[in-house]
């Protein structure tokens, strides 16, 4: 989760000082060919320029945050048996799912987390918590670093960037087109910009930015029933199972904050709109359902 909020949080700063000075430079001066008529065309290539610029610098920056945010150590030479084997797992897993090794690390934490990030699939950071590495076993560890392994090999921060960028496109470009509508066909402005020009378009703004929030959020559920089944054909489907269910009894017992819950969220129905990832108990469903249709398990 906190992964995620880092991405959307770099990625709505860098929309906010991006639109600021392209203001500033009077580019949004541009829009208006003839000072009376909106450019949708040039409009479209100043969304796309703004909000995929946001999108993509958050990715690119995305591993680094991600370090310094949670304070990840990179295991570069094994200090313990533990830190040995998750090198040795993740290298098999990484070679069995076909892309490169990615850096590990472990991160101080009490509670099971893990995380996957990277601006592509052959440079990504797999981390895992030292709550994660007390508190499960060994096989249910080594089923949390297959779901991390298949979210760098599925794409999914790469993808999620691009979606991000696709609705920051819109948002940006419909919320200057409520700007611009209500500017002259309510209150009949007819050259330039009047102050209900920003003020509209702010509104919009925040409002459509909600929405796209949504559509990404419901991209993120999705992806980790992906990344699910690919941690079950990574170290079993016995194992991922059990992982889930050991973060479903650890959730019930002493539930994870929301801005460190990276394998587990349940909410309302509203909130469960803006979760990042499913309810355990469907993903367990899932997991199961996949098994027996199969007719026989994966490696258990």
């Amino acid at each position: 989760m906190l992964r995620i909020a880092l991405f959307l949080g770099t990625n709505l700063g860098i929309l906010a000082v991006l639109s600021v000075t392209f203001r500033l430079l009077g580019f949004e001066g541009l829009l208006q060919a003839n000072g009376v008529d909106l450019d949708l065309q040039a409009l479209l290539v100043f969304s796309a320029v703004i909000g995929f610029s946001g999108s993509l610098i958050s990715l690119f920056l995305s591993k680094s945050m991600a370090k310094s945010a949670m304070g990840v150590r990179i295991i570069t030479r094994p200090r313990n048996r533990t830190e040995h084997w998750l090198l040795q797992t993740v290298q098999d897993q990484a070679r069995r799912a076909g892309i490169r090794q990615p850096e590990v690390g472990i991160f101080d934490y009490p509670s099971p987390n893990a995380f996957a990030t990277g601006w592509n699939r052959d440079a990504a950071l797999i981390a895992v918590s030292t709550g994660l590495l007390n508190q499960m076993r060994p096989d249910e560890i080594e089923a949390v670093l297959g779901h991390e392994v298949s979210h760098a090999a599925n794409g999914d921060m790469v993808t999620l960037a691009l979606i991000q960028g696709v609705v920051n496109t819109f948002v940006i470009f419909l919320s200057r087109l409520a700007g611009f509508l209500v500017d002259r066909l309510v209150l009949r402005v007819e050259r330039g910009h009047g102050p209900a020009f920003w003020i509209v378009s702010l509104v919009a703004e925040l409002v459509l930015g909600v929405a796209a929030m949504a559509i990404v959020m419901w991209f993120s559920r999705w992806r980790e029933f992906r990344a699910d089944a690919g941690g079950a054909a990574l170290a079993g489907r016995a194992s991922m199972i059990a992982a889930l269910e050991r973060l479903r009894t650890l959730q019930n017992s002493r539930p994870l904050p929301d801005e460190m819950r990276t394998l587990a969220f349940d909410a309302g129905r509203v909130q469960a709109l803006f979760a990042s990832h499913p309810p355990l108990e469907r993903r367990i469903m899932a997991l199961k359902a996949a098994g027996s249709t199969a007719g026989a398990p994966a490696r258990e």
